[in-house]
């Protein structure tokens, strides 16, 4: 199952670009022996100034056709790192070809794209700057799949 990063915001180089190509990297690694990967990062930039809608297309166009779809949203469930391990195993268990992670911009995601995602997920309660969204999104994957693996990355 391949994974896709929509994001909107280009990310230039620096800590977090760094920490991201680490975790996008490891996963790739582990995952692969899961059919799990590898992970495609698709940047999108409304330099048009469409707001959340302008955005919400440019996202839309990003998502691969069929693809499971996940927002990141405060609003979404929360949950533990094993229950999102099982959520992707389940996902890509039903057949799933191409699992797609949606980050917004600074006001969020559209609310009309929201409303076609499979499932939301919040990193807690707080609101997170996307870059440090795709930081720890990417951090949780290569977590999911060490523990489907049965790695020791995971020691809780």
């Amino acid at each position: 199952m391949r994974i896709h990063l929509c994001v909107v915001g280009r990310l230039r180089k620096g800590p977090e670009r760094d920490l991201i190509d680490d975790y996008i990297k490891r996963f790739d690694r582990t995952g692969r022996a899961l059919s799990l990967g590898p992970v495609s990062v698709h940047e999108v930039d409304d330099r048009k100034g469409g707001g959340m809608a302008g955005e919400a297309a440019l996202l839309r166009r990003a998502l691969p056709e069929g693809a499971t779809l996940c927002c990141l949203d405060e609003r979404g469930a929360l949950m533990t790192s094993p229950e999102f391990a099982t959520w992707m195993g389940r996902v890509r268990d039903d057949g799933a070809s191409d699992l797609a992670f949606v980050i917004g911009g600074a006001d969020g995601i559209d609310p009309s794209l929201r409303a076609e995602a499979d499932m939301s997920l919040s990193f807690g309660k707080m609101v997170w700057p996307h870059m440090l969204v795709r930081v720890m999104l990417t951090e949780q994957l290569y977590r999911a799949a060490s523990i489907m693996a049965g790695s020791p990355y995971h020691r809780a």
